[in-house]
């Protein structure tokens, strides 16, 4: 039997069993496409270690593609596809865990000022529209996609309202947005009905100069050249410069840091927080809140405080 069609039987079944599936479906195409038309009994161990290891050095994608493998390869075996695992047998440490970058203050007004200069009649994706979704994902802590998604239905301006569909976890959840937020969205849905894009309750909100959907790659695109302008950079040995998607993290953190700064009780909070971002366990957030130094500054001083009114109760 082909290993492209063992790999489609598999795909298919994981998700006739309900699970999601898209990552690991396109780790094994990819793996089907670079082993080429082959026998699954053909495959041999070589290539199948070039293909786990790529190029470069070793990353978290190295595990993420072998635990792929070895989901499918026990389906092979399982079903008498394939007599062995070509996999590895020994697996190298992972790299390190990847740090977000958390933008100052500072640096988030800089990208902000800088996106007037980023108008260009040839690029699909106009200023106002990249400034609207630096908002949106700093303002209300979305995922790209979960912006690049949002209807003109979704977007509740009387109400400060973002309704998000069928988000990571297959789950509709409400986001209210702050009134600072709402006004710049409706500076730029009065903008955006003014050129005339598409105006029914499904139209996408965000939109490229021709009324179309924009792509996260063309988000990515213009936030590096944006990034490059505004002159927000890393310089912490990290292997990656800021990403569009760092502003989620920042939300998290920043909105943390006020919560410490207005005494208020982060522990209670933090599912609240989860929610509103639309993680399904409270770990997942913890995972975005990267201390950084004005983090820590805030968490110690609440630590002071608590020690020195328990120092006072003791007396």
């Amino acid at each position: 039997m082909k290993l492209s069609e063992v790999i489609t039987e598999y795909i298919a079944l994981k998700q006739s069993m309900g699970a999601r599936f898209h990552a690991e479906a396109v780790i094994l195409k990819a793996f089907s496409k670079a082993l080429g038309n082959v026998a699954i009994a053909e495959v041999a161990v070589a290539p199948v270690h070039a293909y786990i290891s790529g190029a470069g050095p070793v990353t978290r994608f190295w595990h993420r593609k072998h635990e792929a493998l070895r989901g499918f390869y026990r389906f092979a075996i399982g079903r008498g596809y394939a007599a062995c695992s070509p996999l590895p047998k020994f697996l190298p440490k992972p790299s390190k865990p990847f740090v977000p970058y958390i933008f100052s203050q500072q640096e988030l007004q800089r990208l902000l000022d800088a996106t007037a200069g980023q108008e260009n009649p040839r690029r699909k994706l106009q200023a106002h529209t990249l400034r609207t979704l630096i908002l949106l994902l700093y303002g209300a802590g979305l995922r790209i996609s979960e912006a690049l998604s949002l209807t003109l239905a979704d977007v509740d301006l009387a109400s400060g309202l973002l309704t998000i569909h069928e988000s990571k976890f297959y789950k509709t959840r409400l986001v209210p947005i702050g009134p600072r937020l709402t006004d710049a969205l409706i500076t730029y849905a009065i903008k955006r009905q003014k050129l005339g894009h598409p105006q029914s309750p499904e139209a996408p909100f965000l939109v490229t100069r021709a009324g179309a959907t924009v792509t996260r790659q063309m988000a990515e695109r213009a936030f590096c050249r944006l990034r490059e302008s505004a002159g927000v950079h890393r310089h912490d040995g990290a292997r990656y410069q800021p990403r569009l998607h760092d502003l989620r993290h920042g939300f998290a953190v920043h909105r943390l840091v006020s919560w410490y700064r207005q005494g208020a009780d982060v522990q209670r909070l933090l599912p609240q927080l989860a929610t509103y971002l639309g993680h399904v366990h409270v770990a997942a957030t913890q995972r975005y809140l990267t201390m950084t130094p004005e983090l820590l500054h805030e968490a110690s001083l609440r630590f002071e405080r608590y020690a020195m009114a328990g120092g006072n109760h003791d007396e």
